[in-house]
């Protein structure tokens, strides 16, 4: 199992949560955390433990992101118009990753991150290789003509498990995504519920 598989699963466990909707996560066969006291019987969480829950099974979800980059999203969707939360989402969902994944060109976010990274991708006729590029509606986002034969991306289209949601356009056969519109909380299809007012209020109070 590779470093970044273990470190997925780890996530899914330690939320007690398949957060990805993944049919191989562990949290299909054991709902308990990792660890030797993982077996424990949970006790009432605290608010702030509920806080601090939301904001880690959100920033996992989008492929683990770290503090630092998380809590500048949060900060830029406080400081526009409009419901905070809301705005997290959508500026979460811009990030090119995961319109990469959202589009079904890679299994997991994961792979949608290392795909941006080593420059399988073009917007609008453009190389980007910075995962956290933000597209804006009405970007093209394209697989690299050198790219489009690689295995794990046909195998990633043909995935049962997810569809491709209806803020994005996709075109598989020549692995094309139009990004239509920013999405809010309700157009997201996560597998599991997520909880942006209680990363807000983490945030708010610490």
């Amino acid at each position: 199992m590779t470093k970044r598989t273990s470190a997925k699963y780890k996530i899914d466990r330690r939320m007690g949560e398949n957060i990805w909707g993944r049919p191989k996560s562990p949290v299909n066969r054991r709902e308990y955390g990792p660890g030797q006291h993982g077996q424990r019987r949970k006790g009432k969480m605290s608010d702030f433990g509920l806080q601090l829950r939301a904001k880690q099974k959100l920033k996992g979800y989008y492929g683990d992101m770290t503090e630092k980059q998380f809590k500048k999203v949060y900060i830029e969707a406080a400081r526009v118009k409009g419901d905070t939360g809301e705005n997290l989402i959508g500026l979460l969902e811009r990030r090119l990753d995961a319109v990469v994944y959202r589009a079904k060109f890679v299994a997991t976010v994961f792979a949608a991150r290392q795909f941006v990274n080593h420059g399988h991708v073009l917007v609008n006729g453009q190389r980007v290789n910075i995962p956290s590029y933000r597209v804006k509606e009405g970007d093209v986002i394209e697989v690299r003509e050198k790219s489009k034969q690689m295995a794990a991306l046909l195998e990633a289209t043909q995935l049962a498990e997810r569809d491709v949601p209806d803020y994005i356009e996709a075109d598989h056969s020549k692995m094309t995504a139009t990004f239509v519109r920013t999405p809010g909380l309700g157009d997201v299809p996560y597998p599991v519920m997520m909880e942006p007012n209680l990363v807000i209020e983490y945030y708010a109070q610490n």
